[in-house]
């Protein structure tokens, strides 16, 4: 008994020993995290301002546990982590939400030419204290929704990772605003070193348009948001960049359904998939 008592302590020393290594990994000093501010992200009171020190620069942000994701994501994994073929690659961020991604391109890349749209005016605020103060040079933030041609959308501002067009045909003031739309497919007519389009749920319809002008794109990062009953979807965004000369590596964005066969709930998105597109290797 006393055997079975000591390992039990030894295997529950050892969880937390692990646990608090994790915590503690150098890679997360790379988003300036540590123990406690990812403690004090995780809990942070929704929708008031707050700030994050990360490489010398103040993020701006509303949401903490958003924000601990995304620094997780693009600064610890490098999601974005590209050998471009020049010093100064020309990059379109369509989402660009609170401006993570365009820091990092920029810190990593300083002569890359950045073009960031945010349609979210609550987001674009951010976006525009954290990029356009931070002293950086060719960055053009916009305050626009990509879509399938030049026209005014239906968005729904939750000032959150989630806002998005509203394809459901909600009348304007029924949770949503007006904002400027601009045709992706109009800025791919030229080369395009990197391409990120994480726009929630209107990737398929604005990447369905775009068709042949992909070949233009180097690199492609989209991340996909979708459902079961318009799986044909990915099926067909996946023929799509084949297509244009790309292969592709997939992995979940977020974990939807723990369990896959047995789903209680009903969230925003069936699937949710980071799908890193680059050109096939000879």
């Amino acid at each position: 008994m006393a055997n079975s008592s000591q390992s039990i302590l030894n295997n529950v020393l050892k969880g937390i020993g692990g646990r608090i290594k994790q915590l503690s990994n150098k890679d997360n000093k790379k988003a300036g995290l540590t123990w406690l501010n990812i403690k004090r992200l995780k809990h942070l009171p929704y929708n008031s301002p707050h700030t994050h020190s990360l490489n010398g620069k103040t993020v701006h942000f509303n949401n903490g546990p958003e924000l601990l994701h995304s620094l997780k994501e693009i600064f610890v994994e490098e999601v974005y982590r590209i050998s471009f073929k020049t010093s100064s690659p020309y990059i379109i961020d369509c989402g660009a939400n609170i401006g993570l991604a365009v820091l990092y391109l920029k810190q990593a890349y300083p002569a890359a030419k950045v073009v960031a749209f945010e349609p979210d005016p609550t987001n674009f605020a951010f976006l525009k204290k954290n990029i356009g103060g931070a002293g950086f040079s060719n960055v053009d933030l916009r305050n626009e929704a990509v879509w399938k041609e030049d026209t005014v959308v239906q968005f729904k501002d939750d000032a959150t990772l989630s806002s998005r067009i509203d394809s459901s045909g909600t009348p304007s003031g029924g949770g949503t605003i007006d904002v400027k739309a601009t045709r992706l497919k109009t800025l791919l007519q030229s080369h395009v070193d990197f391409l990120k389009v994480d726009i929630e749920g209107a990737e398929y319809e604005v990447l369905k348009d775009c068709g042949d002008s992909l070949r233009n794109v180097d690199y492609l990062f989209l991340e996909y948001h979708g459902y079961f009953n318009k799986i044909n979807e990915l099926t067909e965004l996946l023929q799509l960049v084949t297509d244009n000369g790309f292969a592709y590596y997939i992995r979940e964005a977020a974990a939807v359904y723990p369990t896959p066969f047995h789903r209680e709930t009903k969230p925003l998105y069936d699937i949710q998939l980071n799908i890193s597109c680059f050109r096939k290797p000879s």
